[in-house]
């Protein structure tokens, strides 16, 4: 039996939660295998929670960033990742996409 469109869509999505929360909790220092869980438990919490109902999401890629994530950015120097994984419980990895997201957003605002 062929999958509609929407159930491929659906999966997508799903598969793209549980993927983007396993790698946020491994840059967290969590293991691959609790981190695979966390995000397997995110999407499906996230499909038992909504199912059945339909959601728009904005284009906007500019949203708030949270306060760590500017805390991080103010104390970063250029060559303190290490330092700040310390400091943050993150790894060093973490810690770049930090600067990285936050560096990308500031330049897409002037």
């Amino acid at each position: 039996m062929a999958k509609s469109a929407m159930s491929i869509k659906r999966h997508h999505l799903l598969t793209h939660i549980a993927l983007s929360v396993t790698n946020q909790a491994l840059d967290f220092g969590l293991s691959q295998e609790v981190a695979s869980q966390l995000g397997d438990n995110v999407a499906n919490t996230i499909s038992e929670l909504f199912g059945g109902q339909n959601f728009t999401f904005p284009r906007d890629h500019i949203f708030k960033l949270n306060q760590r994530d500017l805390e991080i950015y103010a104390e970063f120097r250029g060559n303190n990742y290490n330092e700040l994984s310390n400091k943050y419980n993150m790894t060093e990895r973490g810690i770049r996409k930090v600067i990285d997201r936050i560096h990308k957003r500031q330049l897409n605002e002037k």
